[in-house]
């Protein structure tokens, strides 16, 4: 298996947020996690790309384990809560300078990726004047753009139309089509059927394979 968590917990003072999970994700395959605001489903995500220190158990990427081997999983891309990014910098000019961590990818790949997910790399307004949707669009941007092995969503569709939405499955079974490995949080019980491999359901920190 590709992602495995043992026995995940995370307690916030004497708040259980997690609370002894075990879960195996196949590589190449979309998860959907189903659960309401307040469920876990983001902390968990927090876990699975090494953003927190668990209170017990482990998670494991790709045969290394997560603040033991390495501090984060090596080749992910993450969209957890609400994309922020530098408010007086258009898209282009984020993208181009989160990029520029890594070097791993040219400016003609940030502007395949702005169109890819609806947004013009040409566009000179600020990222404060954007919209939201345009926010949550450039989120995803960011994400995928240096084409990572590994993803997590945490509720992609945020601010889309119904026509937003449905591009955003699109590139979820695109990036499946490449291999990608997908975990994606939602609320929606719909949107998880038509892009998820398997679902599982959090409530309360407590995570269960949902069974249709």
């Amino acid at each position: 298996m590709y992602v495995v968590g043992e026995n995940v917990t995370k307690k916030i003072k004497d708040f259980v947020v997690l609370d002894n999970i075990s879960f195996s994700l196949e590589k190449g395959k979309v998860h959907g996690i189903r659960g309401h605001n307040g469920s876990g489903k983001t902390m968990l995500l927090r876990a699975i790309a090494g953003l927190i220190k668990l209170s017990d158990g482990k998670v494991v990427v790709d045969g290394k384990t997560i603040g033991k081997d390495i501090l984060f999983p090596e080749d992910v891309g993450v969209l957890i809560e609400y994309p922020s990014f530098i408010p007086d910098y258009t898209g282009f000019q984020n993208l181009l300078f989160l990029a520029k961590i890594k070097n791993k990818i040219s400016e003609e790949t940030i502007r395949e990726t702005l169109n890819l997910i609806g947004l013009d790399p040409d566009d000179k307004r600020k990222f404060k004047k954007y919209s939201l949707g345009m926010k949550q669009r450039l989120g995803i941007a960011q994400a995928i753009m240096e084409s990572p092995d590994l993803l997590l969503l945490d509720e992609p569709t945020n601010a889309l139309d119904e026509k937003g939405i449905s591009f955003m499955e699109q590139i979820i079974q695109r990036l499946k089509s490449e291999g990608k490995t997908i975990v994606v949080t939602s609320h929606d019980r719909d949107f998880l059927q038509e892009v998820s491999d398997d679902i599982y359901s959090i409530s309360e920190g407590v995570v269960t394979k949902w069974e249709d």
